[in-house]
């Protein structure tokens, strides 16, 4: 039975061999190209149609549509602060901006978080004469704490 890394390895290697996008591979998912991504890269479950839909495309295993159906161990980075240049810069924007999220969201909802599993994302380009930027939405349920 192939482990959970090397399905991941497995599919981005044929990803790349067959010239796919993360949205082509999504479209036939039929889930958003960030859900599926997260779940194609290990960090969401996939119904069994799902995996069998990405096993399809990518010419997977059974073992690998096995393995994209269970829940698997979340958090992706081998260390606590990321050393890849694009992921350590999300790290320093929690560092530089997380008291202000945090103040924002407990002015506007109150004492509570935003959850990352009722939780959906978007990201986009955005043209800008000074060069492309990046647009990302994140949009996640607001669950406050309770008394008891």
């Amino acid at each position: 039975m192939m482990s959970r890394a090397e399905v991941t390895e497995l599919i981005v290697t044929r990803r790349l061999e067959k010239k796919l996008s993360w949205a082509a591979i999504a479209e036939a998912v039929g889930q958003s190209k960030e859900w599926t991504t997260a779940a194609l890269l290990g960090q969401m479950t996939m119904t069994e149609t799902q995996a069998q839909a990405a096993a399809r495309l990518l010419d997977l295993p059974a073992d690998a549509v096995t393995q994209l159906q269970v829940v698997p161990y979340k958090g992706s980075l081998p260390t606590t602060v990321p050393t890849d240049p694009l992921i350590y810069r999300f790290y320093e924007l929690v560092n530089v901006y997380g008291s202000t999220f945090k103040a924002l969201i407990h002015e506007e909802f109150g004492d509570g978080i935003m959850s990352a599993i009722d939780f959906k994302m978007d990201l986009a380009r955005e043209s800008d004469p000074k060069g492309d930027r990046v647009q990302i939405v994140m949009s996640g349920k607001f669950l406050p704490y309770k008394m008891y």
